[in-house]
């Protein structure tokens, strides 16, 4: 892990959903309507989000989320309503005879990817989401779901989850995991370039990697990140290491991450699930315990 890149697997994940909202908006019907909002970890009311639909003559409509919509909680400060109309969204009304407490974004469907860019914008610059996998749309696009917090581990694993297989090559260990994650994701997952694949659970981002050899499998997830003070992280982690069961606490440079090993050959599902079940729990229940403890920040700081 120690040539992990977070800033580079965010903005590619970022990339990836771009490009599927605009397939997925260059397609919609003069009937669909998609929205697409931020799964907020505290409050009840309603958190931010983008709505689109497309008019009859294949006009596309984006609206983002105002005042009126939210709860008090996730009221947008005069800062971030003056950020929206410079990023030329025209605020709440100006819908000619179909005002809206939202602000107004239109692009032709012709250009669906230069509208998706636009919404990703607001979705990271105004309303703070900070990964993909924070966001929480409609049934309209199943391929752009995130994945539910707290979902893993099952108890009642299927037949198939119990079946060793034996991948004869990285590439053949990758396909099967990447199918047996999206299985129980409920969606195909986030990919980086070097392959390793990324998940939300809680608070945390996980990321399952297949080494080179194709020997195991590493789930692991960043917890803290410019922390002061390696002598003092090193006592941390080692007393946390010793009262581990499975996984282990790792600082590298300055920056710690929870990990753990699947033996690949054979590979066995039911494994990669315990695995996740086990680094998403306690990376979503210490990174902040651990990143005040050792002065350093989380991987998303506000949690949202």
């Amino acid at each position: 892990m120690d040539d992990f890149d977070l800033d580079r697997s965010v903005a590619e994940a970022w990339d990836g959903f771009t490009e599927r909202l605009g397939e997925v908006l260059a397609v919609m019907d003069p009937a669909g309507t998609l929205t697409i909002g931020s799964i907020a970890t505290e409050g009840s009311g309603t958190s931010p989000f983008i709505r689109f639909r497309c008019d009859e003559e294949r006009r596309l409509v984006a609206e983002a989320s105002g005042n009126a919509d939210l709860a008090e909680e996730f009221q947008l400060a005069p800062a971030r309503l003056q950020q929206l109309a410079d990023l030329g969204w025209d605020p709440p009304g100006l819908d000619g005879d179909n005002p809206t407490p939202g602000h107004l974004a239109t692009a032709s469907q012709e250009d669906s990817a230069g509208l998706a860019a636009r919404a990703v914008q607001v979705l990271r610059e105004v309303f703070g989401v900070p990964h993909p996998a924070f966001l929480a749309p409609d049934q309209l696009a199943e391929v752009l779901a995130p994945p539910s917090p707290r979902e893993l581990p099952r108890a009642d694993y299927l037949d198939s989850d119990l079946v060793a297989v034996l991948p004869g090559s990285l590439a053949g260990l990758q396909r099967v995991v990447r199918a047996e994650l999206g299985q129980a994701l409920g969606h195909e997952p986030l990919t980086s370039s070097d392959g390793d694949l990324a998940a939300r659970f809680g608070s945390a981002m996980v990321f399952v990697r297949c080494t080179p050899d194709a020997q195991e499998v590493i789930v692991f997830s960043p917890l803290v990140h410019e922390l002061e003070g390696r002598s003092r992280a090193m006592e941390v982690l080692s007393d946390l290491n010793t009262q581990a069961r499975y996984l282990r606490f790792l600082l590298i440079r300055d920056r710690v991450y929870a990990s753990m090993s699947v033996l690949a050959q054979p590979f066995v599902p039911a494994h990669l699930h315990q695995a996740l079940a086990v680094v998403s729990r306690v990376a979503d229940d210490l990174d902040h315990l651990l990143a005040t403890k050792l002065r350093g920040r989380t991987t998303f700081e506000d949690g949202s």
